[in-house]
């Protein structure tokens, strides 16, 4: 093979990988397929897969919105950002704590999608 044809195989590689990421990008990994799922009203939801986060911050909601972003964060990654939404999840629990000056939370929920 020439270097010019090397080079534009090439150039053809990263032309065509460029164009998947979109749809890597997409809402939904197919990794949620590996979890039970049903119906909870209009949403589907994991029926017995957690995830959790974890959170500090100043005050009591900054400590949630730390450990809620941590649970949202984490479920994008690992489902898609249709599944990672804590405002859509089931069964959501949050406990918090307080020591000195600041708050330390932890979630917990199962993924939801609409």
């Amino acid at each position: 093979m020439t270097k010019d044809a090397a080079f534009r195989l090439g150039f053809a590689a990263i032309v065509l990988g460029a164009g998947l990421v979109p749809a890597l990008a997409s809402t939904e990994t197919g990794f949620a397929s590996m979890h039970n799922q049903a119906r909870v009203g209009g949403k589907l939801c994991m029926t017995d897969h957690y995830h959790y986060g974890s959170g500090t911050g100043r005050t009591k909601a900054l400590a949630q919105r730390s450990a809620i972003g941590s649970w949202q964060s984490f479920t994008d990654f690992e489902y898609g950002s249709a599944w990672a939404r804590f405002s859509n999840a089931a069964a959501k629990r949050v406990s918090c704590s307080q020591s000195g000056g600041s708050y330390s939370c932890q979630v917990e929920a199962r993924p939801c999608r609409r």
